[in-house]
Order: C-alpha cells, then structure tokens, then sequence
C-alpha cells in the first residue's frame, strides 16, 4: 500500500469486485516489497511513505465503504464495495495494527518466520472487534515440499535451499554451483535457510502431519501455502499431492 494511492487502490479492487463480485479480498503490507533502487528511481515512490500506512488503511476503508475523507471525490468503482482488507506483517508492527483495527491478520512465516508465535498471540490478545470483524482471525504461511517417497521430498527441498540461497544472495549476480556452497555454510547463507523454517517436507501423511502441528502452533484460523519446487512439473506434484493429504481432491 505505501506505493501506492488508497484512492486509486479504491478504484482498481472496486473494478475486480465489480466484475467478480465476492471474490476479491485485498492485503495490505507495508514495506515496499522491493529494493530501494527500484522503489525511488523506477517506481517514482517516496520510501518514508511507508510511515502513512495506518492512516493510508483508513482513507482506503473509507473510500471502499463509501465514505470518502475528502469532500467531492469519490471511488468510481469501488464506492460501497466494501472490499474485505487483510493486513499482511511479518512484525509486532501489523500485529498491532490489525488487532487495534479489527481487521483479520496474515503473518508471513512461509519466509519471515521469526516472530511468529508473538505476533499471532499479541494480535489474539488485543484483538478490538470492528464493523467488519468480530473475533480474531489469523493467516499463517507455511512452505510444502511433497515427494512420493521422503527421500524424494529432501533431495527436492535440498535444491529449493541452493536455489533460495543462489537467488537471495547473488541478486542478479550469477553465481556458480562452488560458490553457491560456499555460501550456504556461512552466516549468511543460513540467514536465508532460516527463511524456510516453516516448511512442510515429505509424502502425504508427512505433509498432513506437519500442517496440522504448525496450524497449531501458530494459533491459525487458515493456513497460505506457499508451494516450493525447483519447475512447474515439482511444483505441480507437490500441489497434487497436498490436495490429496488435506482431502480436497
């Protein structure tokens, strides 16, 4: 949301709404979601902006409901949609900013898993009903690497790590297969690794297992899965079978 105007955030997802109606919801995050070279120079956005996200969330709400804080100007479409807003974090910060709202909460642990468990509990614990939400309501990302046989799953998930590590560390640089290892043992390769803590590897019960732990573990009313594989046909096999452990096929 910082990169963008809530007024024209309004008027794009009120077009979705409109055209598919309740099948759109909207998240709203506050980092920027690039690099600052991108952000600045080819996006045109200012990177203090961030800063105005908890007022940006309001003008937004008011816009999508119909309420416009500015006199005169209204969303055209997206007045009176009431688009459901979502607010993604990977930090106490939207923790306590959904909580305080009274807006559900997404916490992104599928890479940022550090503050889990404290962000969900803070956010459960001060959870303020709102117009749109009554109760707390949590969304936990998680990783699912899925094999036909285990050893299949861990050698899969061993080349989703070296490609993490590849593409986090090298950032356009090419890096070779030595010097890919090499980084993985250091600091900073385990900092990326740390990245994929949450994840689900393995057959079909592996996988059903591992769900139903974490979705404990993180309090989570649903779970946002985030499909890890090295091409489409691992990607493809993995989803196939998480939809046969979670009985959806």
């Amino acid at each position: 949301l910082p990169n963008h105007s809530p007024y024209v955030i309004a008027e794009q997802f009120g077009t979705l709404e409109e055209m598919y109606p309740d099948r759109i919801d909207l998240g709203l995050g506050r980092a920027p979601g690039t690099d600052a070279q991108t952000l600045g120079r080819a996006l045109r956005r200012d990177y203090n902006a961030a800063e105005r996200f908890p007022e940006d969330v309001r003008e937004l709400q008011a816009y999508l409901a119909d309420k416009s804080p500015i006199p005169g100007v209204q969303a055209v479409p997206g007045a009176g949609t009431n688009v459901p807003l979502y607010i993604l974090g990977s930090s106490m910060f939207g923790a306590s900013l959904a909580a305080k709202y009274g807006l559900p909460y997404a916490f992104a642990s599928h890479f940022a898993p550090t503050h889990l468990e404290q962000a969900t509990r803070y956010y459960r614990e001060n959870f303020q009903p709102s117009e749109v939400l009554d109760a707390p309501y949590v969304i936990a990302g998680v990783n699912v690497t899925a094999g036909k046989t285990q050893d299949e799953a861990n050698e899969l998930f061993e080349k989703v790590c070296f490609n993490r590590v590849r593409t986090m560390v090298g950032r356009g640089r090419y890096l070779t297969d030595e010097q890919v290892e090499q980084i993985v043992a250091t600091p900073q390769g385990q900092q990326v690794l740390d990245m994929l803590r949450y994840s689900a590897i393995g057959t079909k019960d592996d996988i059903r297992d591992y769900l139903t732990d974490f979705q404990e573990l993180a309090a989570a009313d649903e779970l946002m899965i985030s499909l890890q594989g090295t091409s489409r046909v691992s990607t493809l096999q993995s989803l196939e079978i998480l939809a046969d452990a979670w009985g959806t096929k």
